[in-house]
């Protein structure tokens, strides 16, 4: 149909909004910060609505420097704010080219009458979203479970309906597995990795001599790659930024799955074989201490930022299609609950001795809705049982520890207590401990590689 581009509900055509986002993505290119560039990305698309004038504006390039323009200034006022956000000179310089543009623009076109009255709406609307951008404004974040504003309790998809009595494998198809319980796997981006071989600790008796090859575990991680905002129009740069997500995670074996932003679940690094996913890590099931788990647990990433865990950052989709694949990982390699947990609990520094290296889920995620034990109340196993501490740069990305550090340090205190000794000469016992047996496993796992013998146990924990 002729006339103006908008719909009948009087919002701006598909072709309106291709134009906003392609001058948004240009200035956005200017940004070098992440969470900067996601801020001005929601910031200019809550600001598109009001600029729904610049659709009757007749002339493709004055449309488009309008857009131009008002995404700068949404910048502007960002900036004022977040001086990173601002993109540097590279940005400055495009306001200026971008405001002379638009002034020419309009004074040669300033004859028709249509144009000038959409210029006059369009400059009230780029004012209304500066002066916006200029009040203190909350801090946006990521698209998440609906009702999932904080960590507290959040509404969940319930498990309605008739469940499988088991998980097993429905169907097979080119690049895909189907599960009796929904699950969908890619298997397109898979690749074999290293054979899992690791031995586990006891606590009384030290290393154990029989080498493992099935993962006893699921360590959760999110991705902390480019996220950009869950809409419509970014729809080619969402699945553009999770095959870009998916070659890099190919390439260095860093997970066993990703689960994308619209639920897709995609098996990366065999399960039969590690994934370099844990780094130096720390859990325990009973008297079993486990360290550096990429060979004792399977990695499964959500491909999300974090933030701090004030707000749940997956998607519906994720978490239903997360879910699924738990209950399919455990019903293979009859993982037990209490071995899901996820990757900031277990990180630690080995040369520090010290907690949360790595805090991707050290807050918020949704254990209970996925059937499984809080772990968040647990006593941290690296606390514990290697007497680790923290830091102020934990403090200042967590606040608080989780329940479960605080528990570990009663339990600690207590143990020291009861024999009549000081908590840092318990703490530094505990952690010579950890050096010794992390030392002996890596001896251990060069002795089984070349077929030597294996070194003595460097015995117990004690306690």
């Amino acid at each position: 149909m002729g006339g103006s581009a908008k719909d009948r509900a009087g919002r701006p055509s598909a072709a309106a909004a291709e134009e906003y986002v392609a001058e948004v993505e240009a200035v956005g290119r200017e940004i070098q910060d992440p969470v900067a560039k996601l801020r001005f990305l929601r910031s200019s698309l809550r600001d598109y609505p009001r600029l729904a004038p610049v659709d009757g504006v007749p002339s493709g390039r004055a449309r488009r420097i309008l857009y131009r323009w008002a995404s700068l200034e949404s910048l502007r006022g960002l900036s004022a704010r977040e001086p990173q956000a601002a993109g540097g000179p590279g940005a400055r310089r495009k306001v200026l080219v971008s405001r002379a543009a638009a002034a020419l623009t309009l004074l040669l076109a300033a004859g028709r009458l249509v144009m000038g009255l959409a210029a006059l709406v369009v400059v009230f609307a780029v004012g209304s979203a500066a002066y916006r951008h200029a009040r203190p404004n909350a801090d946006p974040v990521m698209a998440s479970v609906p009702g999932s504003a904080s960590v507290g309790p959040v509404a969940l998809p319930p498990r309605a309906g008739l469940a499988p009595a088991s998980v097993w494998l429905v169907e097979m198809g080119a690049g895909f597995e189907l599960y009796s319980n929904g699950l969908r796997i890619d298997n397109t981006y898979e690749v074999g990795g290293e054979p899992r071989r690791f031995r586990v600790f006891d606590r009384t008796s030290g290393l154990r001599g029989e080498v493992q090859s099935r993962p006893v575990g699921i360590l959760f991680h999110t991705s902390e790659s480019d996220v950009w905002p869950l809409e419509a129009a970014y729809n080619e740069t969402l699945r553009d930024s999770t095959q870009r997500l998916l070659r890099y995670v190919r390439r260095n074996h860093l997970y066993n799955y990703v689960v994308d932003r619209f639920g897709r679940v995609y098996r990366v690094v065999e399960e039969e074989t590690k994934a370099n996913h844990a780094g130096h890590s720390v859990w325990t099931q009973g008297d079993e201490v486990y360290l550096s788990l990429n060979s004792a647990f399977l990695g499964v990433s959500f491909e999300t930022r974090w933030e701090g865990g004030h707000a749940l950052p997956i998607t519906q989709a994720q978490f239903l299609a997360g879910r699924n694949l738990s209950d399919y990982l455990r019903a293979r390699w009859a993982i037990a609950a209490d071995m899901c947990v996820a990757h900031g609990l277990t990180s630690v520094n080995p040369k520090k001795h010290l907690i949360g290296h790595h805090v991707d889920w050290a807050r918020g995620f949704p254990f209970e809705a996925f059937g499984l034990p809080d772990q968040y109340s647990r006593p941290a196993p690296a606390v514990v049982v290697f007497g680790f501490g923290y830091d102020e740069d934990f403090l200042k990305v967590m606040g608080e520890p989780w329940p479960g550090v605080r528990e570990a340090e009663r339990a600690l205190s207590e143990e020291a207590a009861r024999a009549g000794r000081s908590l840092e000469d318990l703490r530094r016992e505990r952690q010579q401990l950890y050096d010794r047996w992390l030392g002996e496993q890596s001896q251990a796992e060069e002795a089984t590689a070349s077929g030597r013998a294996e070194p003595a146990p460097a015995g117990p924990a004690g306690g």
